[in-house]
């Protein structure tokens, strides 16, 4: 959609992420040795050796006036997938960080099971999809669904599910991640899938 198909549909890209302040990395990114660097104020692209290729400060005020055809470069997309990840992997522990407020709402039935959902808002200085977003959780306390609008996007309500949990050192992780439009009456429309994320492994350092 944005002219980025196949950056990052390699058979392995590793992402790293700082879980304690905003970063986070993808590599390969663009090139064989080259990888991503994001935070909320810079957003690179560098070389094995550290190297900048491609630089921008204050990236989010580079998608102003875009609408969902609006083609993307790659620092573009630089910023929308190390966000993204991070916002992904980081949550729900991120929740009890400075800065964050939350508020529990109603609960939601979904396929059967009856799940819990939390209104979380991030804090301004973080970078994410948008300031408020929904998290819902099974009776074991899981992720199972994430609510949200993709702002740099322009593209509407979006619902994220989480499945196929494995532990990896003590903490569950969902490998299979789905990303579907919500339609104007609240409906997912689950014959589209506009992201796809599978995880093979994790290491925590």
């Amino acid at each position: 959609m944005k002219g980025k198909n196949g950056i990052l549909d390699s058979s392995i890209v590793r992402v790293g992420l700082d879980p304690g302040n905003q970063f986070a990395s993808h590599s390969p990114f663009t090139a064989p040795d080259l990888h991503s660097s994001f935070t909320p104020q810079r957003v690179a692209v560098e070389n094995d050796r550290g190297e900048v290729q491609a630089e921008r400060l204050d990236p989010r005020a580079a998608f102003a006036g875009h609408t969902l055809e609006t083609p993307w470069d790659d620092l573009h997309l630089a910023y929308f997938a190390g966000y993204a990840m991070w916002t992904y992997l980081t949550s729900p522990f991120t929740f009890a960080s400075p800065g964050f407020t939350t508020e529990e709402l109603a609960p939601l039935s979904e396929e059967g099971a009856s799940l819990r959902r939390l209104k979380v808002t991030f804090p301004g200085h973080m970078a994410t999809h948008t300031a408020e977003q929904v998290f819902s959780f099974d009776e074991s306390g899981l992720l199972r669904r994430h609510d949200y609008t993709a702002e740099v996007l322009n593209a509407g309500p979006a619902a994220h599910f989480c499945f196929d949990y494995r532990e990896f050192d003590g903490i569950m992780i969902p490998t299979r991640r789905r990303v579907h439009p919500v339609g104007e009456g609240g409906e997912v429309i689950r014959e589209i899938e506009l992201v796809t994320i599978d995880i093979d492994h994790v290491e925590f350092a």
